[in-house]
């Protein structure tokens, strides 16, 4: 029998035991990885679920990066990202499928953490930062669906007065409703919607950026870098930090832990088809944006259509981009939420009963809506959220994404020192975890400058 067949027989081996709630780590899954993250799914799933956590409404914060870098170092910076991230993300992927063909499966950035590098990297570091990060990017969607929503009020009823944090509430009921799907898995035909949705808002806003771009509303095109040394510095870091927020993602291994076994090559396939939507909206939106409004370029590209509450591009453009942001929006905030249930399932459920079991429903339809009601409340309190989020992605998806998975390889591998794999991981992770720190830096320093016009509930 060949190595191949004894991989894949010991795969779909680990497939049943996982199926019957046994092993993956040396113990036995608990509810959360057992009811949450069931492996199901096919790599189209995969694609889905990766293209719905990278592709998302930050991509139209692009042009505002390029308005600190400029033409040349910002493409170089989208492209550097694209290319790491993938091959950071296929690293992750290889290591995965390494420790599943020796039949021990790992479900959760924890778990790969806890297995490679001990306990205490996967209890005091991923975890922790996995979880800041994730439940960080559910507290921003649903700030920027109730900007969105604001938005299209103000469209339809200029000067209308309802404020800003009853749409975010609106927008937390809703997303309380869609929290409650039970597993990963089961948002596969949500993420496919996502994945058409993420493309109709990215070629909405080129058009809008063209016809911006081409009449007499359009700000002068200048692509001078503004400031002086200083604040020029700390501004290529932060836009550095928005790109590694714009590429990161931060659960691949819960991603792969839905797709059914054998797992050889599906995630690859699903990175491919994640991969072909990134490289054709984020480059084009960064480009027609940054072209159409140059340095005047604000936190959204969404901002730049409107000037003083009224619309500088035709309306029903800027009216069905807003409606495809907030609705995926919607998806985008439900897949960073499952870390959060895995964990609140795992506290709260018994694997020994059925997923549906009342036992199982009552804890979890309690415990998802108050996880979501607290994102909700936080995103309403602080609607500047965008500063501390710059600073979650510099600490946290430039070292998860970037920095950890060349680590992971290197630990797993033991690639030889002599050859070009080693020192380009050894690099990567490097650099990457310099750039995290001083990326922090300069967001906690925007925080700090920005803190005077801080109000709690502010109507922005």
């Amino acid at each position: 029998m060949g190595m191949g067949a004894v991989a894949a027989s010991r795969e779909d081996e680990e497939a049943k035991k996982m199926e019957a709630g046994g092993d993956t780590i040396g113990k036995n899954l608990d509810a959360g990885a057992l009811f949450v993250l069931q492996s199901k799914g096919s790599w189209l799933h995969c694609g889905y679920h990766l293209t719905t956590s990278i592709v998302a409404p930050p991509l139209l914060s692009l042009p505002f990066a390029f308005a600190a870098l400029g033409w040349t170092a910002g493409i170089i910076c989208l492209v550097i990202g694209a290319a790491v991230t993938f091959y950071s993300y296929n690293l992750i992927s290889r290591v995965l499928e390494h420790h599943a063909q020796q039949g021990r499966r790992q479900l959760r950035f924890r778990d790969m953490a806890t297995d490679i590098l001990g306990p205490g990297w996967g209890k005091y570091y991923i975890g922790p930062i996995q979880f800041l990060v994730c439940f960080g990017a559910v507290i921003a969607c649903i700030l920027l669906a109730g900007q969105s929503m604001k938005a299209i009020y103000l469209l339809a009823n200029p000067g209308g007065t309802i404020k800003l944090y009853v749409f975010v509430a609106i927008f937390g009921v809703f997303m309380m409703t869609l929290a409650q799907l039970p597993s990963f898995h089961s948002l596969r035909h949500v993420n496919l919607i996502s994945l058409l949705l993420c493309l109709a808002y990215s070629f909405c806003a080129v058009a809008g950026s063209i016809y911006l771009g081409n009449s007499d509303k359009a700000p002068p095109k200048d692509y001078s870098i503004t400031g002086d040394a200083k604040n020029r510095v700390f501004g290529v870091f932060n836009a550095i930090a928005v790109i590694a927020t714009t590429y990161g993602n931060g659960i691949i291994p819960e991603i792969q832990a839905t797709v059914a076994a054998p797992v050889t090559g599906k995630m690859f396939r699903g990175l491919c088809l994640c991969y072909a939507v990134v490289i054709t909206t984020f480059f084009s939106v960064a480009i027609s944006g940054y072209w159409a409004v140059g340095n005047q370029a604000q936190g959204t590209l969404l901002s730049n259509f409107m000037v003083d509450g009224a619309a500088v591009i035709p309306e029903w453009l800027l009216l069905i981009t807003q409606l495809f942001t907030l609705l995926q929006l919607s998806a985008v905030g439900v897949v960073y939420l499952q870390p959060t249930n895995e964990v609140l399932e795992g506290l709260f459920s018994d694997a020994k009963q059925g997923q549906y079991a009342a036992r199982n429903v009552v804890p979890r339809l309690a415990s998802r809506t108050v996880a979501v009601a607290a994102a909700t409340t936080v995103a309403a309190m602080v609607p500047f959220f965008g500063d501390m989020n710059s600073l979650i992605g510099a600490f946290g998806f430039l070292p998860l994404d970037f920095a950890v998975p060349a680590v992971f390889y290197n630990v797993t591998f033991k690639p030889s020192k002599k050859g070009v794999v080693f020192w380009l991981n050894t690099t990567i992770a490097v650099v990457f975890s310099a750039l995290a720190v001083i990326a922090s830096v300069a967001a906690v320093r925007q925080i700090a400058l920005d803190a005077k016009t801080y109000k709690l509930f502010a109507n922005v």
